[in-house]
Order: C-alpha cells, then sequence, then structure tokens
C-alpha cells in the first residue's frame, strides 16, 4: 500500500528541515562573503547583504595568497593519491575476493584491522621517515603516506565479490591473465564503487589540514587548508569577509565534485553491501 499524502508531506517537510539546517552553515559562509566586514557582526540574520562587498573580499582572497596554485596543489595532491589507491587497492581486493589461498581471510582481517589505525597514530615515524629522506617540503611527501588505502582494498573486495563467478571464469576461458582481468573486467565493472571511493578520498585529501601543516611550511606547497590558514595568517585574522570568501573559493570544487559523481556515489555505497 502506498503512503498516504498527508505522510509524504510530512516526510517532505523533515527532509527539508533537515536539509535546511545543513545548508544554513553555507549560506551564511556565502553570504559573508559578500558583505562588508561591518555587516558581517551586525545584529541583523539576514542573508542578503544590503551592501555588496564581493569584488573587495573575492579580489584579496584571490590576491593575498596564490589562491589558483593553492587550488591547483590541491587537486594534484588528491589526483596523484587517488590514482595510486586505485592502482593498488583493485588487484588486493580482487585477490581477496575471487581467488583462493591459504590465510585469504588473515589477510583480510589484516584489512579491517589497518581501517582503525589513523594517520596520528603513526604521523611521528612517518614524519621522522620523510626527514631522513629529505621529503619535507616537497610534494612527495603530501602523496607518498597515502598511497595505500585499507578502505579503497575493503570498499573495492565488497563490491566485487557480487560479481558474478561466471564473468571471471568466462574471463580465463578467453585466455585473459589475472591482471588483464583485474583491469578489463573488473574495473569496468568497478565504476560505481570507483566513483564512491574517489568521493570520500577526494574530500578527505582536499580537506586534510594535519598532515600539510606538519611537513609543509612553503605558501607555494600548500594544500587547500593549508592555504586558508596562510591566508589567516597574512590578513592578522580579522578580516572574516574575505576569509569567507577564500573559504567558499576552496569549498566549491568539492561540491560541484559532489553534484557531479552523486548518483554514482549512491550507487556505489549500496552495492558494495550486496554481498559480505
Amino acid at each position: 500500500m502506498p503512503p498516504s499524502p498527508a505522510f509524504r508531506l510530512a516526510r517532505l517537510a523533515i527532509l527539508g528541515l533537515g536539509a535546511a539546517v545543513v545548508l544554513y552553515p553555507y549560506l551564511w559562509m556565502i553570504s559573508a562573503s559578500l558583505k562588508p566586514q561591518t555587516e558581517i557582526f551586525s545584529a541583523s540574520l539576514s542573508l542578503w547583504p544590503t551592501q555588496w562587498f564581493a569584488a573587495e573580499n573575492y579580489g584579496k582572497a584571490m590576491t593575498r595568497i596564490p589562491m589558483l596554485r593553492v587550488l591547483a596543489n590541491g587537486a594534484g595532491v588528491c589526483a596523484a593519491i587517488l590514482v595510486f589507491q586505485i592502482v593498488f587497492a583493485l588487484p588486493c581486493a580482487y585477490a581477496l575476493a575471487k581467488l583462493r589461498f591459504r590465510g585469504r581471510e588473515v589477510l583480510f582481517a589484516l584489512v579491517l584491522l589497518g581501517l582503525l589505525v589513523p594517520i596520528h597514530a603513526i604521523s611521528i615515524p612517518l614524519y621522522a621517515a620523510a626527514r631522513d629522506l629529505a621529503l619535507l617540503d616537497t610534494y612527495a611527501v603530501l602523496v607518498v603516506p597515502f598511497l595505500l588505502s585499507t578502505f579503497a582494498i575493503f570498499l573495492f573486495r565488497q563490491f566485487i565479490r557480487a560479481l558474478p563467478d561466471d564473468l571471471i571464469a568466462a574471463a580465463r576461458m578467453d585466455g585473459l591473465s589475472e591482471s588483464a582481468i583485474v583491469w578489463r573486467v573488473v574495473l569496468p565493472n568497478a565504476w560505481p564503487a570507483a566513483t564512491a571511493f574517489a568521493v570520500f578520498s577526494v574530500v578527505a585529501h582536499w580537506n586534510d589540514l594535519y598532515w600539510p601543516l606538519i611537513t609543509v611550511s612553503q605558501t607555494r606547497l600548500a594544500t587547500p587548508p593549508l592555504g586558508l590558514l596562510f591566508f589567516r595568517a597574512a590578513e592578522a585574522g580579522d578580516d572574516y569577509g574575505a576569509l569567507m570568501a577564500a573559504t567558499v573559493i576552496v569549498t566549491l570544487p568539492l561540491v560541484a565534485l559532489f553534484l557531479m559523481a552523486q548518483r554514482r556515489f549512491i550507487d556505489g555505497m549500496t552495492m558494495t553491501g550486496v554481498k559480505g
């Protein structure tokens, strides 16, 4: 029996209220980026500016630090990390999902244990290794510690287990090697999972401040969150209109990425749990 119109109306109202609560801080940030300093701290809660100050705020955001370079750094670092994570994780996930060998379940248990280890717990030995290898203040130090993702292995493994075994058997009968099966059969069918993981990976590393903060001290190497920190220092921390403008610029790529990948992201997250 389909839900009644009253139930659907109530559900839409609750969802709309929840969306408004979640979106209001972001809308306030956009509004503050369009206002002069005096209007931001006025008693009025209006989101619509009475005096437009967008050109000044966004002009400062683009010129006080090399904002385009900061965005390019974030895109390059996130893209490099994502590519290597998929290259390493997909064969591992395929082996854990479709190959039969002794110790497979033990290895998968170690992958699950790896999910429990945050970067903060191993940051000191990683920093010491980067210092000894002279990688501090380089792009490599922003990429290398994240080349292997246990979450990617787990996510791809769950998705690959849902692929029919007959598909893999047919590929073997056609003479494909296991490596060719991974890249020519599994990967084209795993795009929903790859898209879902890409959203997680890009958002995590685009927003990461902790690791860049302790390994990078040069503005030319700054990723977006570190760039915002440098911008706040350059502005003495009191020009909130310009700071909000810089934050809008930094967060817009993530919003655009999620909107473009929304459908595949949802498909990937739902299909990874089809077969345990």
